[in-house]
């Protein structure tokens, strides 16, 4: 079996497990209390927040725990919104943004904020330059996902936040669930405001994030209780989940500077071979600095994409159609119909997401089982027109 959805989810390292496990069994107080065992939880918190903060090149205390990225988004965007919306009503976004970012702003819309969404190039990149001419008077917050979840395509993040530099009255968010520890973020030397992180994408537990806050950002709280987590987050929170998340990042961003080429090598073999397929055309930059170097995105018009996707099931080869979020619906992927492709092309996208483990032999078996689908499905195609 060769899984190769790693943007939808990550099997969680052996030691993430480990960790997990000896903490819910071995330190359950809660680290509130009191008493010892509360300490004791505490401690362990703190100690996480500092792994997390180091592995990110930030401040302990620029990090407030979530319970994942959709979490993060909503507490970024929400967050400020409200905690700033005397400054203004006006938030900027891209076209192109995943689910958990798109479909607050449009609760915020209906209740009295304006969105502007920017469009992307064929590529799937949205313009620094559009960003400026959006920006107005009213302006309060921009959100601009770092790495694509569907196309993989790297967005100009850091070019966009020294367009943002000079006016330290608008926020400046990314979602960054699919960039860490795959390529280089730098959210305090970029000067990011906001940043979103979720631990399953990086091989920890389900159900925990991290949201970025650089110091002197004030959020909102969705959720009113006990005050936890600098005020901006109440709940008791799931200390075994953020010890595990916190090992996760760190055993993560070590491996990056290895695997991040080894994975750009593998990206490369696996799109020769692609565009050596007939009727199967390579999504994205041309520019490989362009693209992440984890995620391949391509399109096979005229079939849709769930076909190819049980296909390659049969050869025990996962991948996926859209993001995780949009895979089970049938409509076009509004990323692709973004970049300006028909409904045919934009019904049809596969992704394949790779992680550092997989190997050449790996990709080959994969590209072999593409064809081989291909194959079998292009006279269906044929007819189909």
């Amino acid at each position: 079996m060769l899984y190769f959805d790693h943007s939808a989810t990550t099997p969680p390292y052996d030691e993430v497990v480990d960790t997990l496990a000896e903490v819910m069994r071995l330190h359950y107080g809660n680290p509130s209390s009191l008493h010892r065992m509360g300490v004791e939880t505490e401690r362990l918190m703190t100690r996480a927040r500092e792994v997390a903060a180091e592995a990110l090149g930030v401040k302990p205390s620029e990090l407030i725990f979530t319970s994942g990225g959709t979490e993060s988004n909503n507490l970024a965007l929400k967050g400020a919104a409200y905690q700033y919306r005397d400054r203004g009503r006006h938030i900027i976004t891209s076209a192109i943004e995943h689910a958990s970012v798109a479909e607050p702003l449009r609760q915020l819309e209906a209740e009295g904020f304006r969105v502007t969404r920017l469009p992307v190039d064929e590529t799937g990149a949205v313009s620094a330059a559009d960003v400026e001419a959006a920006l107005t008077d009213e302006t309060i917050l921009v959100s601009i996902m770092h790495v694509n979840n569907e196309t993989g395509r790297i967005q100009p993040v850091e070019e966009i936040a020294r367009v943002l530099a000079g006016r330290p009255r608008v926020l400046f968010h990314t979602d960054a669930v699919q960039s860490i520890g795959k390529t280089a973020v730098r959210p305090a030397a970029w000067r990011l405001d906001l940043m979103s992180v979720s631990a399953h994408k990086i091989r920890g537990p389900k159900g925990v994030g991290l949201l970025y806050r650089r110091a002197g950002v004030q959020l909102h709280p969705l959720l009113a209780g006990g005050g936890q987590e600098f005020g901006a987050r109440s709940g008791t929170p799931n200390v075994p989940a953020i010890v595990a998340a916190a090992k996760a990042c760190r055993m993560t961003m070590e491996r990056m500077p290895h695997h991040a080429p080894h994975l750009y090598k593998l990206r490369r073999m696996v799109t020769e071979q692609i565009r050596e397929i007939p009727g199967l055309y390579v999504t994205g930059s041309p520019e490989e600095a362009g693209m992440a170097p984890h995620i391949i995105h391509f399109t096979f018009p005229g079939m849709k994409s769930e076909v190819l996707v049980h296909m390659l099931e049969k050869h025990k080869v996962y991948v996926s159609s859209q993001s995780a979020c949009a895979s089970k619906t049938e409509k076009p992927s509004d990323t692709l119909l973004a970049m300006g492709f028909d409904r045919e092309r934009a019904s049809s996208g596969i992704r394949i997401s790779m992680s550092g483990e997989h190997t050449e032999a790996d990709v080959q078996f994969l590209c072999k089982a593409l064809r081989m689908s291909v194959d079998k499905l292009q006279p269906l195609v044929r007819n189909l027109r």
